[in-house]
């Protein structure tokens, strides 16, 4: 997967869970934990293009970081959408499947370019 693949891939990423949080009832829990998870899920793909225009390897390796805690983060909320009955599991599924490939990517790119 290329830089451009992953800019896509992570944008469309933001822009499903942006969806789905539109679908959350609309309640205290939903609006905090939807704006949290709002919040890391699309700065995956902000952080991610920052990083791609990193002026050095450190500063890539470093952004880079920040995308796998975000990818990571959105993770944990999407465990809490599921575990406070905001959604059923099979509805988020597919989107924590993928903050979850996401994560391993960051972090497996991260290592790589830590090597350089």
């Amino acid at each position: 997967m290329d830089e451009e693949d992953l800019k896509r891939r992570t944008k469309q990423f933001a822009l499903r869970v942006i969806r789905l949080i539109e679908a959350l009832p609309r309640t205290r829990t939903a609006q905090v934990v939807g704006d949290q998870l709002l919040r890391s899920a699309t700065s995956v793909a902000a952080n991610y293009r920052a990083a791609c225009r990193a002026r050095s390897q450190a500063d890539f390796v470093h952004k880079l970081g920040i995308v796998e805690e975000e990818a990571d983060e959105s993770l944990f909320w999407w465990e809490m959408v599921v575990e406070t009955d905001l959604m059923p599991a099979s509805r988020v599924q597919e989107l924590s499947q993928e903050a979850d490939e996401l994560t391993a990517i960051f972090v497996a790119s991260r290592k790589t370019a830590k090597k350089k």
